[in-house]
């Protein structure tokens, strides 16, 4: 699986679309379409996340919708979640609609 990082001194402003790991160690302000999204410790998303696989360690605000979600202690999320399936450390918070075990949303 490629991978493309969004370093920590980066913000960018427009969607993004891509077929492997999207990596966010800075700020997206737009949505992100892809294979699998990693939103790091220091990461911010503000747009709709749509993967098959979400890892979020970061602040997501705005909603996500993954096959698989994983939320680990230091996860905020301000966001509606629909997943297949979802895990959650001690200390990850969110604040929205959550919707697990019908998988992911389908958007047209």
């Amino acid at each position: 699986m490629t991978k493309s990082i969004i370093s920590e001194d980066l913000t960018v402003t427009g969607d993004i679309t891509g077929s492997g790991l999207i990596e966010v160690q800075g700020t997206v302000r737009g949505d992100i379409k892809s294979q699998a999204v990693d939103i790091l410790n220091g990461g911010q998303v503000e747009g709709a996340v749509t993967a098959d696989t979400a890892h979020v360690r970061g602040v997501l605000k705005g909603s996500l919708s993954a096959d698989s979600v994983d939320l680990y202690a230091d996860a905020t999320v301000d966001a509606d979640v629909s997943a297949g399936t979802m895990s959650s450390e001690k200390g990850a918070r969110v604040v929205g609609k959550v919707d697990i075990g019908g998988g992911r949303a389908t958007k047209s």
